[in-house]
């Protein structure tokens, strides 16, 4: 393998451990820094990731609370349950876990909740302030992306970053904040023609498509570092990217891992932007334990 392994869970450790600290002194003025989680309905997914982000929530000195709510729930009783979230001192980041179902409008739940509890990085005014450049919470997962590259030394300024995938919550912001860094960006997605001819042009490769191993050797330009945002299971159930890190691993300078990659990063992010909100509401006298 000629490819440095870029490991999200180590750089993910060492981040955790200075939120610990910091999430110390605010408990030593009287804050502790609180994260609720919603939860609608049986969804097996949903349920994996919430033990994961409660438990990680709890690692690091933070309060949990997780809400459970049926599939049933209706939306009016959803909306009531965050604006009592958003009312309460105690608690600084909001967060719904999703998909949610049909009968919901998800737009509308997150347009719900306080801005300055939007720890997921979602709400518009949030992701306006994000693409004119304004200091907001940041979509977990391209953050954690960002800080990936910046722990890792790697050069953005300057280079040609290629993003596969065009969602609201990964490629759009991807997009954003590379180009705030100075990154020539080239967006691709399911309509583009000849895949091949743009991502062989990247410096750096950000892949979000939910394609298992999509992403060959005829795709990677030498020497490219190549950040694998999916999560997919091969046909041996196996976890893996939409990268094939076998192929990859020989031609990339630098490539993120499928586990172990980005998806520690995400929760990472979120644990960082709840913080945020409670040095905030601290600083202006409206956090109380």
């Amino acid at each position: 393998m000629n490819a440095k392994l870029i490991s999200g869970t180590a750089i993910g450790n060492v981040i955790r451990e200075e939120i610990k600290e910091r999430v110390l002194k605010l408990k030593e003025g009287g804050c502790i820094p609180g994260l609720a989680v919603i939860l609608v309905g049986d969804d097996q997914a949903s349920h994996t990731y919430v033990r994961n982000k409660e438990k990680s929530t709890v690692a690091v000195g933070m309060k949990s609370e997780l809400i459970r709510l049926p599939a049933s729930v209706t939306e009016e009783e959803l909306l009531e349950q965050i604006n009592m979230l958003n009312h309460d001192q105690t608690i600084h980041g909001i967060l719904v876990q999703l998909p949610l179902p049909n009968h919901i409008d998800e737009n509308l739940v997150i347009r719900a909740i306080d801005p300055d509890k939007d720890v997921d990085g979602f709400h518009p005014i949030n992701v306006g302030k994000m693409i004119i450049g304004q200091r907001s919470y940041l979509s977990c997962t391209p953050y954690g992306i960002i800080k990936l590259l910046e722990r890792t030394n790697t050069k953005v300024s300057g280079q040609h970053a290629v993003i596969v995938g065009r969602s609201n919550i990964v490629g759009k912001p991807m997009g954003q904040l590379l180009l705030q860094r100075d990154a020539t960006v080239t967006y691709c997605h399911s309509k583009t023609k000849d895949l091949a001819s743009f991502t062989k042009q990247a410096d750096i490769l950000i892949v979000a498509m939910g394609k298992t191993k999509f992403i060959g050797a005829e795709h990677v330009k030498d020497g490219a570092v190549v950040i694998d945002v999916g999560m997919n299971r091969d046909e041996n159930g196996k976890l893996c990217g939409d990268v094939d890190f076998d192929e990859v691993k020989d031609i990339a300078s630098a490539i993120t891992p499928v586990p172990g990659g980005v998806g520690p990063m995400t929760i990472t992010m979120l644990l960082k932007n709840t913080l945020h909100s409670a040095e905030m509401a601290f600083k202006s006298g409206k956090c109380c334990e």
